[in-house]
């Protein structure tokens, strides 16, 4: 299941680089970090779900929130939302 959302991930920033303007790249290279940490806590964790994913992207965000402004938050929330819905379908 990691490996799937690992694709995933770099199918969707592949697709960001190729087509996406200046805030898409800033949006997905910071959420493609917080990603990286979500990934690496659920290898030592038995559920690796999408709920369970989408539940340490939550926590995730909410410090994302304290740290960006919200026009940035905004766009990394925006990049969340797209790239989950590629992960879910």
């Amino acid at each position: 299941m990691l490996e799937m959302y690992e694709q995933t991930l770099q199918q969707w920033i592949e697709s960001i680089v190729a087509e996406g303007d200046d805030d898409a790249l800033f949006a997905s290279g910071y959420l493609q970090g917080h990603f990286a940490v979500v990934l690496s806590q659920l290898e030592v964790e038995a559920d690796h779900g999408v709920q369970a994913l989408a539940q340490k992207m939550v926590a995730c965000l909410a410090l994302a929130r304290e740290e960006l402004d919200d026009k940035d938050y905004a766009l990394v929330s925006d990049a969340w939302l797209d790239l989950s819905s590629q992960i879910a379908a």
